[in-house]
Order: C-alpha cells, then sequence, then structure tokens
C-alpha cells in the first residue's frame, strides 16, 4: 500500500516555521511521504498567522489553493487563526481539523484518527501554556530553534498574547539538546527564535544571558544569530557578551514600531526613544560594522504628519543597516481597534515608501562601509540562473557561481564587487 503523502506551509514568524518543521518530522517518522505544497497529497497543513489582514488573507488563499489541488485531501488549519477566528475556518470547504496553538502538537495523532474514521472533525482542546520546543530542519543552511513561546507586553496593536499565551521558556539544558541535535544533522548555523526572545527564563529562573553563556561554550556550533529581541531586554551585558563572542554573529534586530514619543506611548511600548537609540549607540561603539535591523508601523491610529516626520528623522540620524516597514492593520480585540483617528490607506501607502527609500538607502551605506573586507560566507543550496547565495557573518548577502562544493560550507571571501541589487558578487572562489 502507498504512504499516505502531506504538505506543509507556512506564514508568519520563524517560530511558526520552527514547529511546523518539527510536526513535519515526526509525520515522516510515521511514514507518510513529504510533499510540496504545490503538489498532489492527502493531507495539507496551513500554519497560519494573522498578524495583520494581508497574512489573514493569505492563509485563507492557501486554504482554497490546496482544495483545489485535491478536493478529496484532509486539509488541517493550525495556529494563530485558529486561536483567535476557528468559527469561519470550519465553514470553509476541504477544511478538515482546525487546532490552534494548545493542540497543533496533537496533529498527527488527530490525522491518523480522521483516517481510520475514529476521530471527529475540529476537535476542541483546553487552552494550554505548556511550553513545546521546535527547531527546523530543512534544505536551509540554518536552523531556528524555538526557545520561548507567549507574550506578557500586551502592545495595544497586537493579538500575539491573545493567540500564544502567556510568556514561557525551554529550559537550557533542552535548548542544548535540541542545538546539538541540528548540529548533528549537518546544520552550520542556529537562530535562536520565540515571541519574544528576551524573556527567556522568566519561568525557569534562567535568564537569556544565562542561555548564551552556556550555547558559547558548545564546540560544535559554528555560528549563532539571535532574532528579533526587544529593545528593554536587550541590556548591556547582553550587547557586551555577544560583542566578545566568538560564535554569536554581529547581526541584531531590535524592533522600534516608532520614533514618535506620543505614538510609542498609545501602543504601549515599554521604552522611550532614548532607550532605543542608546542600544544603536552601545552596539556601533563595540561592534562597528555590526548589522542592525528594525521594525517600524506606519499608519498608527492618530498617526499625525509630525509624528511620522518625527519617526523618519529618528531612524535617519541612528546607525542602522535596514528597515522593515508594515503598515497598520487593524486587529479585533486590541486596544488600537477602538481608537479613534484612522490614518487613511493612501497616507500609509505614501509613508510606507518614504520608509522604504530610507532603508534602501541606510542598506547601501551599510554595505559600502563593508566595502573591501573580508568575510565569512556560509553558502545555501539555492540555484538561481546559476548562481548561489549565502550571508557574512554581519548579514551581508553574497552571491557567487553555483558550485554544489560549496553548499553549507563557510568559505572566506573578500567583499570587492558590490552589484546593483546590492549583494557582493564574488567570483573564482578557491578550495
Amino acid at each position: 500500500m502507498e504512504p499516505k503523502s502531506i504538505a506543509f506551509h507556512h506564514f508568519g514568524c520563524k517560530v511558526n516555521f520552527a514547529e511546523a518543521s518539527a510536526l513535519s518530522r515526526q509525520f515522516k517518522d510515521k511514514g507518510f511521504q513529504l510533499k510540496d505544497f504545490r503538489e498532489m497529497a492527502d493531507v495539507y497543513v496551513i500554519s497560519t498567522c494573522v498578524v495583520t489582514a494581508v497574512a489573514e488573507k493569505k492563509c485563507r488563499a492557501a486554504i482554497r489553493q490546496a482544495h483545489h489541488l485535491n478536493p478529496e485531501a484532509k486539509i488541517a488549519v493550525i495556529g494563530c487563526f485558529p486561536e483567535l477566528m476557528p468559527d469561519g475556518l470550519e465553514k470553509m470547504e476541504g477544511v478538515s481539523l482546525v487546532l490552534g496553538h494548545s493542540a497543533k502538537f496533537a496533529l498527527c495523532e488527530e490525522v491518523e484518527r480522521l483516517f481510520n474514521h475514529s476521530g471527529h472533525e475540529h476537535p476542541v482542546f483546553p487552552a494550554s501554556n505548556e511550553f513545546v520546543s521546535s527547531w527546523s530542519l530543512g534544505d536551509r543552511t540554518r536552523s531556528f530553534v524555538k526557545i520561548q513561546d507567549g507574550c506578557d507586553y500586551y502592545c495595544s496593536y497586537c493579538t500575539i498574547p491573545l493567540a500564544r499565551g502567556h510568556s514561557r521558556s525551554d529550559t537550557i539544558g533542552n535548548v542544548i539538546r535540541n542545538v546539538e541535535e541540528a548540529v548533528r544533522a549537518g546544520v552550520k548555523e542556529i537562530v535562536l527564535t520565540g515571541v519574544n526572545i528576551g524573556d527567556f527564563g522568566r519561568n525557569t529562573e534562567e535568564t537569556f544571558l544565562d542561555l548564551l553563556r552556556e550555547l558559547e561554550k558548545v564546540s560544535e556550533i559554528p555560528r549563532i544569530r539571535v532574532s528579533s529581541i526587544e529593545p528593554d531586554l536587550l541590556n548591556d551585558a547582553v550587547i557586551d557578551f555577544i560583542a566578545s563572542s566568538k560564535k554569536l554573529m554581529p547581526h541584531f534586530h531590535i524592533p522600534l514600531q516608532s520614533g514618535s514619543a506620543r505614538i510609542l506611548k498609545l501602543m504601549k511600548r515599554k521604552y522611550d526613544r532614548e532607550l532605543f537609540a542608546s542600544r544603536i549607540r552601545k552596539i556601533c561603539d563595540l561592534l562597528p560594522l555590526a548589522c542592525i535591523a528594525t521594525d517600524v508601523i506606519v499608519g498608527f491610529p492618530g498617526e499625525s504628519e509630525d509624528d511620522f516626520r518625527e519617526t523618519y528623522d529618528f531612524i535617519e540620524g541612528l546607525e542602522l543597516s535596514y528597515v522593515h516597514v508594515f503598515s497598520y492593520s487593524r486587529r479585533a480585540n486590541t486596544i488600537a481597534a477602538g481608537m479613534a483617528e484612522p490614518v487613511q490607506d493612501k497616507i500609509k501607502k505614501q509613508r510606507s515608501g518614504l520608509l522604504h527609500q530610507l532603508s534602501e538607502n541606510k542598506k547601501k551605506i551599510f554595505y559600502l562601509k563593508n566595502k573591501g573586507l573580508t568575510a565569512h560566507v556560509l553558502f545555501e543550496s539555492d540555484n538561481s540562473n546559476g548562481f548561489m547565495h549565502g550571508f557574512t557573518e554581519n548579514y551581508i548577502k553574497v552571491k557567487t557561481k553555483f558550485d554544489p562544493r560549496l553548499v553549507n560550507q563557510i568559505t572566506t571571501v573578500n567583499l570587492d564587487v558590490l552589484g546593483e541589487e546590492l549583494c557582493y558578487e564574488v567570483l573564482g572562489i578557491g578550495y
């Protein structure tokens, strides 16, 4: 009998990716054949995101795509969308399972029950604030290791605490075990990920700095990156340790969300402009070539032209490498959803365009600052028109002619030729 086939598709954060990857390995161990989401499969699993209305729309489109590919397939929808809006999903054609965060780790058992006709559709699970560890493994050269979940910040625009629950963490010992397993599978770079990773250890009496210190001792790990971390939790001790580390990459992602003091308060963020700026200055003093990225939301309710200009000028004056720009998206059951003075879409688009251009300018300055230097690139397995890509320690993109011998190898290169698409071109790599 031919084995059942299953295809996964994830939206949203790297936590979703790590969890979906861990779930796919469970099905592989059970004898399922893993398929690409664009192929015919017996089961489709969609790991959802509802951070924005656009993400929600993409999740619905993926459900319709899966049903069109195979009308007889079982479709499982898991994650944030079911946690916040399960009723609408249950009515969508082809959907057999709707599992929120508390339930999705029972996905394998629930799918087997569907095929054995011993289960019922749309099972209900009690809410849970237990931590379930996950790490990704695929055709990437890096693994996203989930170290923390949930959030206690309750920013006025965000649904993540409603979808993922309270902040909770893995233990240092278990993180080390997951990292060592990923390294044994051939991974060369670990990315520590979570919903609010700086909050690591809140329920275990350990700290994020404790975790970094222990990971530094694991000799098998060549490279470690820290994913997005809140500025109020990125303290001097953490920055000092990263600056002195031989394994932790000089790469920071620190969300700003707004450069307006007034809007930051309305967003209920846990820091002010001065604290954010001090973090950037500290990093630049210790690691002048570090990559520093940030997130910004434009069009938050009540954001005036003066508020936006304050944000623009603040970002322009900081040594940031690039900016992820998001337009505010109204989310039900958040404080911001009830705020007056919504910003028109055309104004959001205009402000977003200005910040995207500023980001491009900053990225070019950052790349040029590294021109002529020697760097170490971890090459990936992609083959795009005969070229492959990789990233330096400080996350500068590099391309060279595709060579299978370079895949998943850390290679020394000279950053001499900067292409028009902001990617260093390296030719004639020797062995």
